[in-house]
């Protein structure tokens, strides 16, 4: 799919790109976009709107990790507009961000849009979902001179609105590739309430990434509450969580401070996670769709991974879903649920000159870390996470916290 993605987005004005999740179609279409780009222009070059914060976020962090020299910023609603100020003041060659406030600078004129020449439609088609149309036909409508048009998404898509203004674009599709490695189970519960059912599926399947998908945010709430009550560590994760609390579940995620995400259909896509080896639907999905891009959290590239799919004694399930029952005795038990590291924050980024090399000195060093105890370590631009054995981290605290790193002086507490 990225070999062909490459030779036709050279070539072709229009694309689409569908391909299952978890892919690659974010390398796909950067590597012949930032090709394309000119060294010497000062202005933006390319827009790539999408659906959500997490998704900007993403790409703007794979901008940087293929080191290509160019500057990517996102913008989201949700970030302080100072933030977005201060970035725009040097317009990025990439500009990423949710149609909202790309909307809202565009009609600001916070920067200049003659030079930009590629527009992406990252995950278009949850864009108009959930609503975006007003905005994204306000933006395309003030961007007359683009030449080159990209489309992404994980599904086929019912229709392409005319407001967009493809000219016979050219398709690239990969979604009979699907998640070949991808194995559908249904468990039945006893009780219409299925939160003991859940519980017992977790500890079946043991310490290993996994997701718990539900329909409403009160609901999360709730099967968050039971959780603790079990002593389960878990993060959640849907819209109404403040951005700093949804990026640190992701990051606590990520890093294995605990193993279960609760989450609505907003962790459905483009969101950094690790590989996922399960999927829970707890409330079944409402179409298709969103069963689909659930299930593509797992499974990814090469590897395998299993949905499992909650089911009351009153529920029908609908026909895109499988009726493959398995009883949780039937599960293979998995390792035991114990919470092995902990998260720690530190005060300093990559502004103040720190690497993570720096930290990871400063741990092994002066905290007598040895490798093994010192886990994933996230650079932000003002902080760092850093994931440590749970057995280390007061102690760590103790030691390390208002020490100096780089000639400054950094903060360390637990998150």
């Amino acid at each position: 799919m990225q070999k062909e993605a490459l030779q036709v987005l050279k070539t072709s004005e229009d694309t689409i790109l569908l391909s299952p999740t978890g892919s690659g179609k974010t390398l796909a279409f950067l590597l012949p976009i930032i090709e394309s780009l000119d060294p010497e222009s000062k202005e933006i070059q390319v827009l790539i709107i999408v659906p959500s914060r997490e998704l900007a976020l993403q790409i703007e962090q794979v901008v940087r990790e293929m080191g290509s020299g160019y500057k990517a910023n996102a913008i989201y609603g949700g970030r302080a507009g100072s933030k977005d100020k201060i970035d725009l003041q040097h317009p990025p060659a990439i500009l990423i961000g949710t149609p909202g406030r790309i909307a809202d600078h565009i009609e600001r004129e916070s920067f200049a849009v003659k030079s930009i020449k590629t527009l992406v439609l990252d995950e278009f088609d949850k864009s108009l979902e959930i609503g975006f149309e007003a905005e994204m036909k306000a933006i395309i409508w003030e961007l007359p001179q683009i030449r080159r048009k990209i489309l992404t998404s994980a599904t086929e898509p019912k229709k392409i609105p005319a407001f967009v203004g493809l000219r016979d674009p050219f398709f690239i599709n990969y979604l009979h590739e699907g998640n070949k490695k991808l194995s559908i189970k249904v468990v039945k519960s006893a009780k219409k309430d299925k939160l003991e059912t859940l519980v017992e599926l977790i500890n079946q399947i043991g310490n290993q990434p996994s997701i718990v998908f539900c329909n409403f945010k009160d609901s999360i709430d709730r099967v968050s509450e039971f959780l603790n009550s079990m002593n389960i560590p878990h993060g959640s994760f849907y819209g109404g969580l403040e951005q700093n609390d949804r990026e640190r579940a992701l990051i606590k995620f990520r890093n294995g401070t605990y193993h279960l995400l609760l989450a609505t259909d907003l962790a459905a896509r483009g969101i950094d996670v690790p590989e996922i080896k399960f999927i829970i639907h707890y409330h079944l999905p409402i179409k298709a769709e969103e069963f689909t891009h659930r299930n593509g959290r797992t499974a990814r590239m090469h590897q395998s991974g299993t949905a499992y799919v909650l089911q009351s004694p009153d529920e029908q399930l609908p026909d895109f879903i499988p009726s493959d029952y398995i009883s949780l005795q039937e599960i293979e038990k998995g390792e035991d649920g114990s919470q092995k590291f902990e998260t720690l924050f530190i005060s300093g980024g990559r502004k103040d000159k720190i690497s993570k090399g720096d930290i990871a000195g400063l741990f092994m060093k002066e905290g007598k870390l040895t490798k093994e105890e010192l886990g994933i370590i996230e650079l932000k631009q003002d902080c760092a996470f850093v994931a440590v054995k749970s057995d280390k981290a007061n102690n760590l605290v103790s030691k390390l916290n208002n020490t100096h790193l780089k000639k400054r002086k950094i903060r360390i507490k637990v998150l």
